[in-house]
Order: structure tokens, then C-alpha cells, then sequence
């Protein structure tokens, strides 16, 4: 039975580090609220067409009062 336990925490440890790895390769997304985009965020598609005007890659709507973020790739 100790060897099935050492199989299974080697294994666990593997699949962590595969998945730590891919998230370190992807890079890192900046953020910023949106000056142009009025009122309420709705639609992820509005936003990000308003974020792309701003020089942004693309958007999303956020938090309790649905502001529009936009991002990009830093």
C-alpha cells in the first residue's frame, strides 16, 4: 500500500508541474478599465470592440457594477 501512495503523490506532482508550466508559457494579461465605454457592461463583444478602439486586444465586463476592462498582452 506504500507503494500505491508514493505512485499517487508522484503522479500528483507531475500533473502540477505540467499544469504550473503551461500557465507560465501563456504570459501575462494587463488590465484597465475602459475611459470610453458608458453605462453599464452587457455584452463581452461591446466591450471589446470599445477596448479595441482604445488599443487594446480585447475586453470583458467585471465586478458588482459591470464596468468593461480592457486587455491586452504585456
Amino acid at each position: 500500500m506504500s507503494g500505491f501512495k508514493k505512485l499517487l503523490a508522484t503522479f500528483f506532482l507531475v500533473l502540477m508541474l505540467v499544469f504550473a508550466t503551461g500557465k507560465l508559457a501563456e504570459g501575462r494579461t494587463c488590465e484597465s478599465q475602459s475611459h470610453k465605454y458608458k453605462g453599464p457592461c452587457v455584452r463581452k463583444s461591446n466591450c471589446a470592440n470599445v477596448c479595441q478602439t482604445e488599443g487594446f486586444t480585447g475586453g470583458h465586463c467585471r465586478g458588482v457594477r459591470r464596468r468593461c476592462f480592457c486587455t491586452k498582452h504585456c
